[in-house]
């Protein structure tokens, strides 16, 4: 019997996601469950997030099983933990790792144990076309990562990842979520502060200076301060565009840096806060001039929150053979 069907698993801090890819590489079903977050909260527990799992992903389970026929999976792959580093772990992703390997045992398949960050790193290449020739820079910006990566596609399929730099503090996430909470946005709080800035109509004259030394970046400072410019009553809409700028001015400073030195001109970004339209115009304006000479791939918005896309595909791409 042809092994045609390969399932991808992913329980982040924001969402339960369940894909299948097809043996050729195409997506026949992307699932997702948002957690619920009470009105006004920064975030829920490990605890919280663990439970609301344990009770969506059995339904996105079942709801596969009427679509594909399992004695047809070739494989399963899920998120077991944060990044590919000794000593990451979440809670959280013990419960995709469960049902995985759960499933690949109970159908007697392959289970292929990865990481959220890969899972990005894959669904950013696929949404974006881009086909990695050599080493690439990745930027991944979110609620639970903020890094600058130099990234080696292996002949296997998975990835070898250096970590140039990253967040000696807050996350950027982090960074829009507490101070859009502060404005009385929802969490995750992206989405909405990216909409209150389209409302500044004026040619901004507010700044919030970005924080970086080499390749690494500091948000505390910014979020201090754009907290302290909302209790002085300042505008709202004003505040959010100043953050757009804060967050693209480090990730320019740090990708110029590496373009440089590192003579790397693929740049891949990936994760929920390079969702935002204005910070990736920006940064197509300024790294994709041509003193700078840089290959920008962008994640296209819907593959750039958390997913299981690129979790099936790494399925596809280790296990299909």
């Amino acid at each position: 019997m042809d092994r045609e069907f390969f399932i991808g698993i992913d329980t982040s801090c924001y969402t339960t996601s369940v894909a299948v890819s097809d043996s050729k590489g195409k997506i026949i079903f992307d699932e997702r469950v948002p957690l619920k977050v009470p009105k006004g909260s920064k975030g829920l527990k490990q605890s919280d997030c663990v439970l609301q799992h344990v009770e969506n992903l059995p339904k996105l389970i079942l709801k596969l099983k009427e679509l594909i026929d399992f004695e047809k999976v070739g494989g399963i792959a899920a998120s077991v933990k944060p990044r590919p580093l000794k000593g990451s772990h979440m809670p959280v992703f013990m419960v995709s790792q469960g049902m995985g390997m759960s499933l690949a045992s109970v159908l007697q398949v392959p289970f292929l144990p990865l990481t959220h960050q890969e899972g990005h790193l894959m669904a950013g290449i696929y949404s974006s076309c881009f086909l990695p020739k050599s080493d690439f820079l990745a930027v991944h910006f979110s609620g639970g990562t903020s890094e600058l990566l130099k990234v080696k596609v292996r002949e296997k399929g998975d990835f070898l990842i250096e970590i140039l730099g990253q967040t000696q503090d807050l996350y950027a996430g982090q960074f829009i979520d507490r101070v859009g909470i502060s404005m009385g946005l929802d969490f995750p709080a992206g989405p909405d502060l990216e909409k209150t800035a389209k409302l500044c109509n004026n040619d901004i004259e507010l700044r919030i200076p970005s924080s970086v030394k080499k390749y690494n970046f500091s948000f505390s400072g910014p979020e201090t301060l754009a907290q302290r410019l909302i209790e002085q009553g300042e505008d709202f809409p004003t505040i959010a565009r100043a953050i757009e700028i804060c967050i693209a001015k480090t990730i320019e400073k740090i990708v110029r840096r590496a373009v440089e030195e590192h003579e790397i001109k693929d740049v891949l970004f990936i994760g929920g806060v390079m969702a935002n339209q204005f910070i990736q115009n920006l940064l197509k304006k300024r790294l994709g001039h041509p003193a700078v000479g840089a290959m920008l791939h962008f994640c296209e918005p819907r593959y750039s929150t958390d997913n299981a896309v690129g979790t099936a595909l790494m399925a596809v791409r280790m296990l299909a053979g």
